[in-house]
């Protein structure tokens, strides 16, 4: 790197960096305990990609054993009673709206009335007041935690410092990021990482009309109301937005990867076909088991 691109470097993470205090004092919540693990354990985050029904039928061998995370809309499907995960993350606002559609209604009677096993919530601090989380709290089984999505980026003292303590986490393009981190920071230093297919591009176009259209598909069957909400999400967006929103992602996975492996943790991405190139890679089928 040459003399001026160094100077432009370090004046670019300075600027991050201070806009990311300051978000952090302005924003963030100092009180965010999470559960603590034993370094030997391992944990598969189960992203809601198409890919995750192959993997939980031909590679159920490989989640057994492990603690799971799962995210979103995984607790409507069927699969989620048998999986038990430990962990579950939501971060869209969505989830925390009173008037919402029947799908996160019928999210948040799964949490307060059929979960009935030992399961940890995470949720963003913003929403600590939120009148569902008071309700799933009544089930004696599930422990509700709140983390911060601030964003923070800069230098790499100042990023490590923030995700160590919880204060922010790289730029949360979608709920995998803070997944990832929740795991972190809990102590885990296996982590797996399934159904993250991230094929977006490959389903994206743009009408005649230049409404732009991108298919998200999930390992579990949406209905049409929801089908109907995304679209109307992303209808909102200009084409340069939304690949933009995509750069967000995959470069928060690469310092995701930076700060894991600064504190000798290692994530390993064992979806099929996935676009995330910022992970080692395994095939499960080709392994025997992942045990290290």
């Amino acid at each position: 790197m040459a003399g001026g691109d160094k100077i432009m470097e370090w004046m670019s993470r300075l600027g991050g960096s201070l806009a990311s205090a300051a978000k952090v004092v302005l924003v963030s919540k100092w009180h965010t305990a999470v559960p603590k693990v034993d370094a030997s354990q391992e944990i598969v985050v189960l992203g809601n990609g198409p890919s995750l029904n192959d993997t939980i039928t031909r590679d159920r061998h490989f989640l057994a054993g492990k603690s799971l995370l799962a995210v979103n809309f995984a607790g409507n499907a069927p699969v989620f009673f048998d999986l038990k995960p430990r962990y579950y993350v939501l971060a869209d606002p969505v989830f925390f709206e009173d008037g919402t559609h029947d799908n996160v209604n019928n999210l948040w009677d799964t949490f307060v009335n059929r979960t009935t096993w030992e399961m940890t919530l995470f949720a963003p601090a913003r929403f600590r007041k939120c009148r569902r989380l008071a309700e799933v709290a009544k089930n004696g089984k599930i422990k509700v935690c709140f983390y911060n999505l601030t964003p923070v980026e800069g230098f790499n003292w100042v990023e490590n410092f923030a995700y160590g303590s919880g204060l922010g986490m790289p730029r949360p393009r979608n709920v995998l990021i803070p997944s990832l981190m929740l795991a972190l920071r809990m102590g885990f230093k296996h982590i797996y990482v399934a159904g993250a297919d991230h094929t977006w591009t490959q389903t994206l176009s743009v009408t005649d009309d230049n409404q732009v259209v991108s298919i998200q598909p999930h390992f579990y069957k949406e209905d049409k109301k929801e089908e109907a909400r995304q679209a109307a999400v992303y209808h909102k967006f200009p084409l340069y937005k939304l690949m933009y929103s995509f750069y967000v992602a995959f470069k928060s996975y690469f310092t995701i990867r930076r700060y894991a492996e600064s504190i000798n943790a290692e994530i390993i991405n064992i979806t099929p076909g996935s676009f995330i190139d910022a992970f080692k890679r395994m095939k499960v089928s080709d392994n025997d088991g992942g045990n290290k």
